[in-house]
């Protein structure tokens, strides 16, 4: 679990996110969400140590990050996978390489063992096939499965991922959903979001954070958001035509 207390963080004399409290639970997927602008990717960079919050706390499992020294956040980092929004693959190393560098960064075991672990979170996003190709052989889809493989490989408590749908075909990221929310109950972590897709956000949106102009807005599950009476929130998330016309069948089905 990672509970953020009273976090501000301002840069010179802008303030970008105020007084914002929240808990995101392991085993849920927990969502981020907001308009460009609004705070998200600055409160995602706090929560990883990117960024230093002005004031405030960040607790993971009771362990408060801001406070920690450099050598300690160093030793909470290998308990972390991050899954970036370019998918970030070294191009020069095969999809098992790219797979295995954090084992061969971080972990005691030998070789064949880190080849294994490798194969085996490979086997766990149905990419084995594609061990020997590099990143420029493979779709962006796949390259975002790779890093979904890699971000797994030292078994992560906490699990960041960046818009990881950004520019992928429908199709193509309701497979990486499907996927992170598989992983993140198989594995129980505390998984945290930061999206714009608002098929993410009704089909696996456990927990949601809202942020609007740097304030945690609403905060809620998938189902909630369809009762939600936040006009912010609402604006938001039903911009399209499609998902008003949804919550308007929602809401009938419900007065019938």
């Amino acid at each position: 679990m990672i509970e953020i207390k009273n976090l501000y963080k301002s840069f010179e004399d802008k303030e970008v996110l105020h007084d914002i409290s929240a808990v995101f639970e392991n085993g849920k997927t927990n969502l981020i969400i907001g308009q460009s602008g609004s705070g998200k990717t600055v409160l995602m960079k706090n929560l990883v140590g990117l960024l230093d919050p002005t004031s405030g706390e960040v607790l993971y499992d009771g362990r408060n990050f801001v406070a920690m020294s450099k050598r300690e956040k160093v030793r909470l980092r290998r308990e972390m996978g991050m899954i970036f929004q370019s998918a970030a693959l070294f191009d020069s190393l095969s999809v098992l390489e790219n797979v295995m560098f954090p084992l061969d960064m971080f972990s005691t075991k030998n070789y064949r063992e880190r080849v294994r672990r490798a194969q085996e979170c490979l086997d766990r996003v149905n990419l084995v096939e594609a061990q020997n190709k590099y990143p420029g052989e493979i779709s962006g889809g796949m390259q975002k499965r790779v890093a979904i493989a890699r971000a797994i490989a030292l078994n992560p408590q906490y699990l960041f991922c960046d818009e990881p749908n950004s520019g992928l075909d429908p199709k193509t990221s309701l497979v990486i959903d499907e996927l992170l929310s598989s992983i993140t109950k198989e594995y129980n972590t505390t998984t945290i979001i930061n999206t714009h897709d608002m098929n993410s956000v009704m089909g696996i949106g456990e927990n949601i954070i809202f942020i609007y102009q740097g304030r945690k807005d609403w905060q809620g599950c998938s189902s909630e958001i369809m009762e939600s009476t936040n006009k912010r929130l609402t604006d938001f998330i039903f911009a399209s035509d499609l998902l008003k016309e949804m919550r308007s069948v929602v809401n009938h089905q419900k007065k019938d």
